[in-house]
This record gives structure tokens, C-alpha cells and sequence, in this order.
């Protein structure tokens, strides 16, 4: 996938993905590289509670096959496996994209560790088209100050 470089051109009908572990924004450039018109195309959503209201009770322990001793076994975090879930729905669904449509590349603004689960799902053909990866979490802005981060 491609760096973010100092200044991103975006060109028509490029697809910008907003989204973290919770929601995410396909949005469309309805403008061109120099001026943005990012048009919402798809909201994606994860209903995703904490782990403390999805897990049972304590964590599990072991116990060793010789003697007494005991340890305990970590707690799976719920909400960090959903989140890793929702990236696959994302990336499966830049995949339907790439597939089939036209479309000239994408541009990926995602915080840190979404960004690492979209890259883990994203198949070969769709990593080749992403123009560059922001490490920003812009998902709870309004469209018009998502097309401001990108443009500066």
C-alpha cells in the first residue's frame, strides 16, 4: 500500500474509506484532485459493546498435570476480536469495490490498528490500488472537515 505523501491528489470518483472499529464512511469524490466533493456512498456500522458486557464471568485457570499449581488463563477481549471482525466486513467490502467497479484507486483514513487489520484483509489487487493510508481517526467528522484534512 502506498505512504502517505505531503500532498494528496485525489482523483475523480476515487473512493476515500473513513472508518475505525466502530463505523465506516465509503465516500465517493465527486470533485477532482484539487477539489474535493466527497459524497457519501455507504455507512457501514459495528455494534460492538465492550468486553466487560460481552465476556462470562472470571478468567478460566490451568492446572498443571504434576502437583498443585494453578495459573490463570488472560481473558479474551470481545470488543478487540469484533473490531478485528469489522475491519474483514470493511475490507471485504473494498474488495466488492474494487471488483466491480471502475474505480481509480482508494484512499484509507484509519486509526493506527484499523489500518493494520485492513492491510492484514485487503487482497493483493485492492492493496495495489489504495493511493495513500492516513492514520487519523476522522469518523466522527463531518464530511466537510474530512475533505479539509485531506486537502491540507
Amino acid at each position: 500500500m502506498a505512504a502517505k505523501p505531503d500532498m494528496i491528489r485525489i482523483p475523480h470518483n476515487t473512493y476515500v474509506l473513513v472508518g475505525d472499529g466502530r463505523k465506516a464512511l465509503f465516500l465517493r469524490n465527486e470533485g477532482n484532485g484539487a477539489a474535493l466533493d466527497l459524497k457519501t456512498e455507504r455507512i457501514l456500522t459495528n455494534d460492538n459493546p465492550p468486553t466487560r458486557e460481552q465476556g462470562s464471568g472470571r478468567p478460566g485457570r490451568s492446572f498443571q498435570s504434576v502437583g498443585s499449581g494453578r495459573s490463570a488463563v488472560e481473558q479474551t477481549d470481545w470488543h478487540e476480536i469484533g473490531e478485528q471482525r469489522f475491519a474483514k466486513t470493511i475490507a471485504d467490502a473494498l474488495e466488492a469495490l474494487a471488483r466491480d467497479r471502475e474505480i481509480p484507486g482508494f484512499v484509507i483514513v484509519a486509526p493506527p490498528r484499523t489500518l493494520a487489520d485492513l492491510r492484514h484483509s485487503l487482497g493483493a489487487d485492492t492493496k495495489s490500488r489504495v493511493i495513500a493510508e492516513i492514520d487519523k481517526d476522522l469518523t466522527g467528522h463531518p464530511i466537510k472537515d474530512i475533505e479539509r484534512h485531506l486537502t491540507a
